[in-house]
């Protein structure tokens, strides 16, 4: 029998079996495809060696006149500038005490390093942030100590505790002083979705410590948070979602460190600046955004004129403020501000801008806002009914193309909405954890014309972002693998694509630069990609296998001697088990980077065979050609 060259569709196949798939590819992990032949992805390196707080969902990038390349993150726990591998705390405030509020609010016990603060209605939940500033040292607790951002802890109506580095010396009842101010930022949100049910419901507070508390079946629904982010020319705007609206203004100090350390102020008080209305701002707002062309600040989702309650939230209203001005949100003659409602639909997801429209993602439909330039500004028209969305940011736009992943497929908008067809649909619906669906997030890696999203996966049992899945929308194949990943921007002002770390935990977490190298953050990457079986006959009879002739490209390779595993997997029937003998692995060694090993020597006998090809050590980079396998028929039991 001729020498047989193992040829392979490009992409992965999962929604066909396995052995019909032949001639394609079946699993792997960390590989992509470059003209049609598989490889390892590029590796990844912290962006920042300083960390932040809680886990990222948001990301935006923008350059400001004073040429500062500027990187918004947004977390559960706090909002962040990063510029030039720095990062500043850029938090809102939620509520600012100063003089009696606060006159001697310190008491210290001796040898604990509790510290406990009483101000009459605070307001603060445990885990929020306070940063004091002119208090005085109390009982051995220096004042610099005090002086700083806590972490707010056991907290009732009045009074909470933070901790301090250095013990008490003495019990002090109440000391600091009387020129104290206590600034509380924006209430720290969760880190994932929480589902479930609380007091009172079934048989939980029935008993007699219960009171008889009836029982019900609310659920509680506890949605983590996510900020959005636009640029209004030099600044930033904000918003957490179905939350305040806030803006952070770059100003015109032209030392950055001095410029990027203020905080954001809430939008009303923008529009009290300004000279307007502060009570027409909507205190609520679903996505803020800002329409690039015409300079229109948009609420997607949003308190109606003329109230001032967030209790009057409507879902499905878009507002937007007055040309050029973001806080005048007065509907005038005069004036550009305005509104209009989506008719389908229970809320507005998540707005897209787009070339010449912004795209409006109901959990049914999908509608186009677009600028008229008449005294009407803004008009809706509906593209699409009965599709989905699986998240607010499942959604990015590549090569003039708009893709998303719905709650049972992929779709694609290109001037009309179509089903993207995907091999590995089924692979991936199936195992997605819905109840932490809020997580899944999309990015474009356009560099290698990919589209990625970051999910949950319900067979690991985790509750964050594990597993990705990628489009390539060049060559239309899809392929697959696992990275924690929480946030994603593949900016055209940074050389590399930047994504943020898993969520795993809620305390820190960092930026990583990816496409940066050839290795992951911690060592070596391991990366292996395995075909479906394929006949090396008739299908019939047993062949038998005798040796492969390798075609490895190792460029790009840092080890002198970079090194994979290959492996045939055999099977004798299509419903059998795969088997593999130790004594048929062989690695195969380059004495060099771009030499070929001639050939390695094997002994496997089936009817059906599938290659892998694996690495999992340091400073190799590889991409497979199209291996030759010597093999011969060998009867048929």
């Amino acid at each position: 029998m001729p020498l047989i060259k193992l040829q392979f569709k490009p992409g992965i196949n999962r929604d066909q079996a396995n052995y019909t798939n032949e001639g394609g590819w079946y699993d792997c992990d960390k590989i992509r495809f470059r003209a049609g032949f598989p490889e390892k992805i590029g590796g990844w390196i912290k962006a920042t060696s300083e960390s932040y707080l809680g886990v990222a969902r948001s990301l935006l990038n923008w350059i400001t006149s004073y040429s500062d390349n500027l990187l918004a993150i947004g977390t559960h726990k706090k909002v962040y500038i990063e510029a030039g591998g720095n990062l500043y705390d850029i938090t809102p405030l939620r509520a600012t005490f100063t003089s009696t509020d606060t006159d001697n609010c310190f008491a210290t016990t001796n040898t604990s390093t509790d510290v406990t603060v009483t101000i009459t209605g605070h307001g603060a939940s445990d885990g929020d942030y306070v940063t004091f500033s002119g208090s005085t040292a109390v009982g051995g607790v220096p004042a610099d100590e005090l002086n700083a951002e806590h972490v707010v802890q056991y907290v009732d109506a009045n009074s909470f505790i933070i901790s301090v580095t250095t013990a008490a010396t003495s019990t002090v009842a109440a000391g600091g002083g009387t020129g104290i101010t206590a600034e509380f930022q924006v209430e720290v949100g969760n880190p994932d979705t929480t589902l479930g049910y609380g007091w009172g419901v079934v048989t939980w507070g029935t008993g007699s410590w219960g009171l008889g508390a009836p029982a019900t079946f609310e659920p509680v629904n506890l949605p983590q948070r996510d900020w959005f982010f636009d640029n209004f020319d030099n600044d930033l705007i904000l918003n957490i979602r179905n939350g305040k609206p806030y803006y952070w203004a770059r100003g015109t100090i032209s030392v950055p460190d001095t410029a990027l350390s203020a905080r954001a102020v809430t939008l009303q008080s923008v529009a009290t600046a300004d000279g307007y209305d502060a009570n027409d701002v909507p205190v609520k707002v679903g996505q803020l955004l800002v329409s690039q062309q015409d300079k229109h600040l948009l609420a997607f989702g949003a308190v109606p004129y003329g109230s001032t309650s967030a209790a009057d939230f409507d879902p499905l209203l878009i507002r937007w403020a007055s040309q050029d001005a973001p806080g005048q949100w007065e509907p005038q003659v005069t004036n550009s501000a305005g509104f209009i409602r989506v008719s389908r639909g229970s809320k507005i997801v998540r707005a897209l801008p787009t070339r010449q429209e912004v795209l409006v993602w109901t959990d049914t439909h999908l509608y186009a806002l677009q600028f008229l330039g008449t005294t009407d500004v803004f008009g809706l028209q509906e593209y699409a009914d009965g599709i989905s969305i699986a998240s607010p940011r499942a959604v990015a736009t590549a090569a003039n193309a708009t893709f998303w992943m719905g709650r049972d497929k992929f779709y694609v908008y290109t001037g009309r909405v179509d089903t993207l067809p995907c091999s590995v649909r089924n692979y991936v619906f199936s195992d997605i954890d819905f109840t932490q669906a809020d997580q899944i997030v999309c990015g474009t890696n356009e560099e290698w014309s990919e589209v990625w999203w970051f999910y949950p996966s319900e067979s690991s049992g985790n509750n964050w972002n594990d597993r990705y899945v990628i489009y390539n929308y060049l060559d239309r194949i899809w392929y697959f693998g696992t990275i924690e990943r929480t946030a994603w921007l593949d900016a055209p002002n940074r050389e590399f694509p930047i994504a943020a770390g898993s969520s795993r935990t809620d305390s820190v977490g960092y930026l990583y630069d990816h496409e940066n190298g050839i290795e992951d953050d911690t060592g070596p990457m391991t990366s292996f990609i395995e075909s479906s079986d394929f006949d090396l006959g008739d299908g019939e009879s047993f062949a038998l296998t005798r040796r492969i002739i390798p075609d490895i490209e190792f460029i790009e390779s840092t080890s002198l001697t970079p090194e994979i595993d290959m492996e045939i997997k055999t099977r004798n029937f299509p419903g059998g088990a795969l088997s593999s003998d130790s004594a048929d692995r062989r690695r195969i060694v380059r004495t060099s980077v771009g030499t070929y090993t001639d050939q390695v020597f094997i002994r496997a006998r089936a009817r059906q065979m599938a290659l892998r090809v694996e690495s999992d050590t340091a400073g190799v980079q590889w991409q497979l050609g199209s291996p030759r396998l010597d093999a011969r028929t060998d009867g048929k039991r």
